[in-house]
């Protein structure tokens, strides 16, 4: 069935709204949300939900956007799915004063941010720009992150919810929308209440290809290997100190590179120090360790503690202690405990006009926790590319093409049902 799109409620248009509010998280914030500039955006949307006809939509004090969509169908047997995005944006890069701009019919040439002339999008580093021509590409202006990465979830299903209200021949069960806070810091879900939901089902609308659904995500573990050194005077230090950190960096430094994040791709894990903190009695490397495998993750700790063991025999008198804490698993399992989850989104795709591809996260979404409390949560494309930096775009049409997704996402759970 070809879906009539109604012109009036254009995404691009809510995208480029919420492009620029400001809502980086803050990993070292202990509230939550953990910045209070999230719910900036949250009380935007919970507004234009109600301004459309979505009665119950609602923020939370945590920072969450809850809100649901009727059924309009006679049978009395359809799951209710939910659609998720992320409203904030990565503390990598500045998002303040984010300025979206526009580049119509795109025809393969570079694109010069206007700020910052040096950050220049070249098809030869931006590979899917050759699947972009005579496209619509936003950019930002050259001195922030766009983000699209969600932001370009969060409008497809803010279009998606305008277009089920007003257009009755699209059948569909009960749908609950959800918009979490802090996903880009691992705190997505935490405070998420999966009872107030009540959905079967669950996609997040958070990935990069037009046409690319993803099933598979890392599981991750957090590490923190402490050093307990010696401390002396260091004029009188001969023979008798133990530096921490000093020892620390040489076990930064003698990581596998084999295991590190920029030398392996596709279905290989890593080991990543992240930070290293301390002084000369004690100190801290902080590590993120991934592996599609859960058996990986086991493997990796122990080769910190080896390498760490080897390092510290030069040093009798220093000790280390390594605290290791999971932080998401692979939602393939889960998933694959509902084959028909992950179907009826690659169906959606393939009526909606795109090739449909199965793939694997090199990373985690929301979805990976959801699916693990309860709610099985693949992952579908929103369009965005080179997120976390200046250089992030996606293009109107993609956007489009996940509106559509989402629709016949919506009917085709009603037909089966």
């Amino acid at each position: 069935m070809k879906i009539r799109l109604l012109n009036n409620f254009t995404v691009a248009e809510n995208f480029f709204r919420y492009a620029c509010v400001d809502t980086q998280s803050n990993p070292e914030s202990t509230t939550s949300p953990s910045t209070e500039k999230q719910k900036d955006l949250g009380r935007i949307l919970v507004e234009e939900l109600q301004h459309i006809g979505v009665t119950d939509a609602h923020l939370d004090e945590f920072g969450y956007v809850y809100a649901t969509i009727p059924a309009n169908t006679d049978k009395p047997n359809v799951p209710v799915i939910c659609f998720c995005s992320h409203m904030d944006t990565s503390p990598d890069c500045s998002g303040e004063g984010v300025k979206p701009i526009i580049h119509k019919n795109y025809q393969g040439q570079d694109l010069v941010l206007p700020d910052d002339p040096s950050q220049v999008l070249r098809m030869s580093e931006h590979p899917d720009l050759k699947n972009q021509i005579g496209n619509d590409i936003i950019t930002a202006s050259g001195t922030t992150l766009l983000g699209a990465d969600n932001k370009a979830g969060v409008a497809e299903i803010m279009d998606a919810c305008y277009q089920l209200i007003n257009n009755p021949e699209i059948k569909h069960g009960t749908i609950k929308i959800l918009f979490t806070p802090d996903e880009e810091i691992g705190r997505g879900v935490d405070k998420v209440d999966i009872k107030k939901l009540g959905a079967y089902a669950a996609y997040t609308i958070d990935g990069e290809n037009a046409g690319n659904m993803e099933n598979e995500t890392f599981s991750a573990d957090g590490a923190k290997l402490i050093i307990n050194g010696v401390s002396t005077h260091p004029g009188f230090a001969k023979g008798k100190m133990e530096s921490a950190l000093k020892i620390a960096s040489i076990i930064v430094t003698m990581l596998p590179y084999e295991l590190s994040p920029e030398n392996t791709e596709g279905m290989e894990g890593f080991i990543h120090a992240v930070g290293i903190s301390g002084h000369v009695e004690q100190a801290s490397i902080d590590f993120i360790i991934r592996a599609f495998d859960e058996e990986y993750l086991v493997r990796y700790a122990n080769e910190l503690r080896k390498l760490a063991d080897e390092v510290l025999e030069d040093f009798p008198g220093s000790s280390y202690k390594l605290q290791v804490k999971e932080q998401y698993r692979n939602m393939k399992v889960v998933l694959d405990q509902h084959p028909e989850i992950v179907e009826y989104g690659m169906e959606a795709i393939k009526r909606a006009g795109l090739n449909a591809k199965l793939c694997s996260i090199r990373g985690g979404t929301d979805g990976s926790r959801l699916s693990f409390m309860g709610l099985p949560c693949p992952n579908i494309f929103a369009g965005e590319h080179a997120f976390h930096g200046k250089q992030e775009w996606v293009s109107v049409q993609d956007m489009q093409k996940a509106v559509e997704t989402i629709l016949h996402l919506c009917m085709v759970w009603e037909e089966k049902a």
